[in-house]
């Protein structure tokens, strides 16, 4: 899944990168063509010619693993980029002029840079980079972005990170980057196969709550969890997804003593 850079709220001063997309709006940055699906294979064997100042940013991909449900993980060539965990860049077949933002799902220290992308239905850019195989060329540009952990918070503050879907991908980041970091991981799908990378997180860490079968470790939704399990106070917590879980999840946690200062969130559509 996409999404929209302006919509990001945290506590730190944001910075505002150059938006091809020129959104300016909470209106989702995803748009729609019917025909994209059906005409995508064909669209990458026809690529534009590429401007010279953008060679630098076409990276190589090296793999695309195939996820339940539409969702694929991309992982392409770094080339000497080292972006921060919780940052976010934008991903673009090279000549279009279509480009959506895709938070780092990928650790600091790992080899490649990760997407973990949801297919969108008569999406543009997410059907097709779904396309692409190993030695295809993506442009890329960035990273951006303040969702960040602080290192001086590692090893003596506890966190909750709070996800919707694919946005699950800065906390993967950070979990990765961060050995160290003590938290738990609320993550939000419909159904259990959803549940991204799930063997990666020491089990005590990591709850599953599904909204549309029993598979997961809590039944319903990830605001549902936290009415019925109280937040500790002082307790840093990093809320990414859609919209709508972001508004719940904060009124929530600040009914039950969490301040502002303690809640930071990134807004995927």
């Amino acid at each position: 899944m996409g999404k929209c850079a302006c919509q990001t709220r945290t506590t730190a001063k944001t910075d505002t990168p150059k938006k091809r997309c020129g959104c300016n709006s909470k209106q989702p940055l995803l748009a729609s063509n019917p025909a994209a699906a059906m005409q995508a294979a064909g669209q990458l064997a026809d690529i534009c010619r590429i401007a010279p100042e953008e060679q630098e940013h076409l990276h190589q991909v090296v793999r695309v693993d195939e996820l339940p449900n539409a969702t694929y993980l991309i992982r392409i060539e770094k080339k000497g980029l080292e972006p921060r965990s919780g940052q976010y860049m934008a991903l673009s077949v090279p000549g279009d002029i279509q480009t959506r933002h895709y938070s780092i799902y990928s650790g600091e220290n790992d080899e490649t840079l990760d997407f973990l992308i949801k297919e969108v239905d008569d999406g543009i850019v997410s059907v097709k980079l779904h396309q692409f195989k190993p030695g295809d060329k993506v442009l890329v540009e960035g990273p951006w972005g303040h969702f960040r952990v602080r290192p001086s918070d590692v090893g003596t503050k506890r966190f909750l990170f709070v996800a919707s879907g694919t946005g699950i991908s800065p906390f993967h980041s950070f979990i990765k980057s961060y050995p160290g970091l003590d938290y738990q991981l609320l993550h939000g799908v419909r159904y259990g196969n959803d549940r991204y990378g799930m063997d990666e997180y020491p089990k005590k860490r990591y709850v599953a709550c599904t909204s549309r079968d029993g598979e997961g470790d809590f039944r319903g939704r990830v605001t549902d969890y936290l009415k019925a399990n109280r937040v500790e106070p002082g307790t840093l917590c990093y809320l990414c997804g859609n919209n709508q879980m972001i508004e719940d999840a904060i009124a929530i946690l600040q009914s039950q003593g969490i301040k502002e200062s303690e809640i930071y969130t990134e807004i995927f559509f």
